[in-house]
């Protein structure tokens, strides 16, 4: 396994300043940063830094107690998230309507498969926009909250005051149909997982069965991602395709990538939760020292369904036969 680092974010408004007092208070703690990435979306400044605390001169309470203090002087938000010490780490779903995806990783959870490569996780909340799935939570023994206005719209005050009450360690939006803002992309990016049903970068957006059939594409398919302030333009962890039969309507369309969405979710969720994947440059990469039983694309059935030849430049292995053949 990688060496875990501690993560500090700062979300506000944008300051001239702001990082050479952040990165100072630190410096004189005797912390080493190994990384540092900056973004201003929709007028919101975010900053993340990992840094080296091991040998900190200081102790982490006294740590965060600066930069609290820090925070309040400059009127942005400072969180700091030390190398978890709980033995599960923990999963958020949220959600709106739906009942295949948080299903799917509920009852992984209630057999023991959440996580994978000896990793242990729970889910300790269900999170909705809408009270629909309430029952579902209650069916699995999980505390639920509807943090929405009976429009679909979130308090995203709230859902941050419960993800930071629940202590998060990663958010799955399980079909959760409402789009996140900075305030929150911001505070957990490369902690939100999203399941969308197309593979992007194609039809991305709302109705993505119904721009597939309408578009007439005879291989449609699901795809999880990190999710950024750009709308399903996250880094792609997983994909799953199928087969969209001639004269198929949406509903049917539906029917076969429900359960493909729900498969390569719980996929995604494995692959964080054993920290096997990475983004570098925007893209997802394996870890080369993890061995996680998680499915990236086509089964081995379809790759080895796949032609492979002719190819630009190679002569094909088999010629066509001459007449002397016949």
């Amino acid at each position: 396994m990688t060496r875990e680092l501690t993560e500090i974010t700062v979300v506000g408004g944008d300051k001239t300043g702001l990082i050479a007092r952040v990165t100072s208070l630190l410096f004189e703690r005797g912390i080493n940063i190994e990384d540092l990435d900056q973004a201003v979306r929709e007028g919101v400044f975010r900053m993340t830094t990992r840094v080296d605390a091991a040998e900190m001169e200081t102790s982490r309470g006294e740590l965060r107690r600066a930069l609290a203090e820090l925070g309040r002087e400059l009127d942005v938000d400072i969180q700091v998230r030390f190398p978890s010490d709980r033995d599960a780490r923990r999963v958020a779903l949220l959600v709106t309507k739906e009942t295949h995806a948080p299903e799917a990783l509920l009852e992984a959870e209630a057999n023991g498969e959440l996580a994978d490569d000896g990793a242990e996780a729970e889910i300790p909340v269900v999170i909705g926009n809408r009270g629909d799935l309430r029952s579902l939570a209650e069916r699995y023994d999980k505390p639920f909250y509807d943090v929405g206005d009976g429009k679909g719209n979130t308090d995203e005050g709230r859902l941050l005051d419960l993800l930071a009450e629940y202590e998060v360690d990663l958010i799955a939006l399980a079909r959760y149909m409402r789009i996140l803002s900075p305030e929150v992309v911001f505070r957990y990016e490369g902690r939100i997982v999203n399941v969308h049903p197309s593979l992007l970068p194609a039809f991305p957006g709302a109705e993505a069965y119904r721009q597939a059939k309408d578009a007439g594409v005879r291989v449609a398919g699901v795809t999880a991602h990190y999710v950024t302030t750009d709308l399903d333009q996250g880094p792609v962890i997983a994909q799953r395709a199928f087969d969209v039969p001639p004269g198929a309507d949406v509903d049917e369309i539906k029917r076969r990538g429900q359960p493909l969405e729900a498969e390569v979710l719980l996929d995604a969720v494995r692959l964080h939760l054993a920290d096997a994947i990475a983004v570098h440059r925007g893209t997802v990469h394996v870890r080369e020292d993890v061995d996680v039983d998680a499915r990236l694309g086509l089964s081995e059935a379809a790759v080895d369904a796949n032609p492979d030849e002719p190819v630009d430049g190679e002569p094909l292995t088999r010629s066509r036969p001459s007449a002397s053949d016949d």
